[in-house]
């Protein structure tokens, strides 16, 4: 079985020539790998154990694999869940038995754990059990939800984090020694390169040697941001999709809104947009926030929002974006009201655990003489020949139900005068149970 580490090194790129080769030379993963932290002490125990490596691209995760069977002497087999199945993982095992007879343990690998469905990732199982193999799996996804729980509950689950810019920095300083020559590069074109690659370090290595491979043919001995940008094609930042940055983007996105935060507001919107997500997506989104966290305490938020979605359908990207981020800035400011978003929840918990109740006779529709003989729609009071357009003290729910009281004006936005009205309307109803 091919390792994947192995490569002519002649055509290796920067980010495999830099790839650590020792504990020391890892950089970030500070929490995990400093002294007295989880892994730290898991590579010093002298005893290795099955792991998930989770976390975002390029922070070390396959790096970390390697290096554990490195440190424990143990033979290294990898597989990818993305090409691999059942076959694979049978084959794998033969391997491991082979290294066994010959009183070598071994580390099992697999790359995207999360893509090996259920009964791939049961096939693992009785070998990580039985300690054939000590079993180290790599996800960019929650592994609460992707992993299996018999599986998970048998690896100890590790988060390694983003790098952030101070330690691109230091990668930066590595590369610059060992790979990049005479080659200068400013301080600001550092910066905007580590902006790109968004605290993924194999992307920050593949874009800088994207940038000196262009820098050499142009003749250029010293980078600029200038330079850095015409020489880089359009480099989105990291987004998944599908998975736990997009979820979280997009919370952080709903609550800065609701906690009335513009700039927040409007810095998750753009990031969002920044890293691919779809502007009908969020134009959805921003009217799902407008009905549940401002509701009728402003309703030119509703409106707005769906004016905004229409705008963008009608100019596209990038112009119908502008539209929807005035949206946002809107419903961050808008006076704030979960009010209908509650009462519409309490109702339907309601209704579903409740009996059905009848309609009251003088609520029912008389449209033929039998039903009107029948008392269908009789008394009922007609409410705009009532005064003030009000039928004080007439009932509209089942008969024998209490009124529940779901919907509850906040005091703020408009919201001040649906309460005062609704204050209003039961005094009246008050006084004429009174008389």
């Amino acid at each position: 079985m091919k390792d994947l580490f192995a490569a002519d090194p002649v055509a290796q790129p920067l980010a495999e020539r830099l790839r650590p080769r020792t504990l020391d030379d890892v950089i970030g993963q500070s929490h995990l790998l400093g002294p007295g932290k989880p892994l730290r002490l898991a590579f010093t125990s002298g005893k290795p154990h099955s792991m998930i490596l989770w976390g975002p691209p390029g922070v070390g995760k396959t790096t970390l694999a390697r290096l554990t069977a490195q440190a424990f002497d143990c033979e290294f087999i990898a597989l990818s869940a993305v090409f691999s199945g059942v076959k694979d993982i049978r084959a794998a095992i033969e391997q491991a038995e082979h290294h066994l007879q010959r009183g070598r343990p071994t580390i099992l690998f697999v790359d995207e754990i999360h893509r090996f469905n259920k009964a791939q990732q049961d096939a693992l199982l009785p070998y990580a059990e039985s300690g054939l193999v000590t079993f180290i799996g790599a996800t960019t996804e929650n592994p609460s939800f992707e992993v299996n729980s018999a599986l998970l509950s048998r690896a100890q689950v590790y988060v390694l984090r983003s790098l952030d810019e101070a330690e691109l920095r230091q990668l930066f300083e590595r590369a610059r020694r060992e790979a990049l020559g005479d080659l200068a590069f400013d301080d600001d074109a550092v910066a905007v390169l580590a902006g790109y690659a968004d605290g993924d370090a194999r992307r920050f290595l593949n874009l800088l040697e994207q940038c000196v491979t262009a820098a050499r043919t142009a003749g250029v001995e010293q980078v600029d941001t200038a330079f850095l940008e015409s020489a880089l094609s359009q480099q989105l930042r990291r987004f998944d999709k599908g998975g736990d940055h997009f979820y979280d983007q997009i919370s952080a996105l709903h609550k800065a809104v609701r906690g009335s935060h513009p700039d927040a507001a409007l810095y998750w919107f753009t990031r969002m947009l920044d890293g691919g997500a779809d502007p009908r997506y969020l134009s959805r989104r921003i009217v799902r926030m407008s009905w549940e966290d401002i509701g009728l305490a402003d309703p030119r938020a509703l409106q707005l929002a769906n004016d905004a979605a229409a705008t963008f359908e009608r100019l596209g990207s990038p112009e119908g974006e502008l539209a929807l981020a005035q949206a946002v800035i809107y419903l961050a400011v808008a006076a704030k009201s979960n009010a209908g978003y509650m009462a519409y929840n309490q109702a339907r918990a309601f209704v579903k655990q409740d009996k059905s109740r009848e309609v009251p006779v003088h609520l029912r529709n008389a449209p033929t003489k039998l039903m009107k003989e029948l008392g269908y729609g009789h008394e009922y009071r007609y409410a705009h020949d009532e005064p003030h357009g009000y039928a004080a003290g007439e009932t509209y729910l089942p008969d024998g139900m209490q009124e529940p009281g779901w919907y509850r004006p906040v005091d703020r936005g408009l919201e001040i005068k649906i309460g005062e009205k609704l204050a209003l309307l039961r005094k009246w109803d008050e006084e004429a149970g009174e008389g």
